[in-house]
């Protein structure tokens, strides 16, 4: 962290979200902000309660699988297509839980829930770190020549990358289940993903995770109040 505050004290606006494109095809660009647009889209219908969640969710991260093979970054695309799996099933729970198979009622986990939560958590940060200590392996095309496996090539972004992982798998887990809890784990990694994706040179992203922030927290708030409200109306 303290590199990127390092960087971001020497380098202006046009160096963080500009400079770094200048280089890249128009197409390219489009397709970033093409998945920053599902991903936020993704995010409001997450608020809503509404099932379309999960298909413009995984327009967004197939998109982001898409950028991050060609760029040749295959272990975070490997951990996109980890998403998109993780989408078709919380897009199959929500579809058979709810009346209308549009909208969905929220609640707070169990004890259950937190525990299964907790070794959810446990089990990402082992996946997620082989993934990345084979992933010298990986960016070379599955090809050990030249290659040394371990994981000496992380960066604290890297680090910080394992960490959210696990923390949007449990994010996503909450989420197929309607608990409310999963927006708590969303504005956690959202908030760290803002440095992480400007270190990548990742600008239009780094700012979709803000938004993502703002509007988890608007997310929390809602599903807060829906509970409440259907609380106070079966009373």
């Amino acid at each position: 962290m303290c590199k990127f505050l390092f960087i971001f004290d020497h380098m202006n606006l046009y160096d963080l979200f500009v400079k770094p494109y200048e280089s890249y095809t128009t197409s390219q660009i489009l397709l970033e902000a093409s998945g920053t647009f599902f991903g936020i889209l993704s995010v409001y219908f997450s608020i809503k309660k509404n099932i379309w969640v999960y298909p413009t969710g995984i327009i967004s991260t197939l998109i982001y699988v898409y950028i991050l093979f060609n760029f040749g970054l295959l272990g975070d695309c490997m951990i996109n297509v980890y998403y998109t799996a993780m989408s078709i099933y919380g897009w199959i729970l929500w579809y058979r839980n709810s009346n209308d198979h549009v909208h969905v009622e929220v609640s707070w986990a169990t004890k259950k829930e937190w525990f299964f939560a907790i070794f959810l958590f446990i089990v990402s940060l082992l996946l997620v770190t082989v993934i990345y200590y084979y992933k010298p392996f990986i960016d070379n095309h599955f090809s050990m020549e030249g290659t040394t496996l371990g994981l000496y090539h992380l960066d604290w972004a890297n680090w910080l990358d394992v960490f959210t992982t696990s923390l949007f798998l449990v994010g996503m887990w909450f989420m197929a289940k309607q608990r409310i809890e999963n927006w708590i784990f969303w504005i956690i990694g959202d908030f760290i993903c803002m440095p992480m994706m400007i270190f990548k040179e990742l600008g239009i992203t780094s700012v979709q995770y803000l938004v993502f922030t703002i509007m988890a927290i608007i997310g929390f708030v809602n599903w807060k109040k829906s509970l409440k409200e259907k609380s106070t109306i079966k009373s």
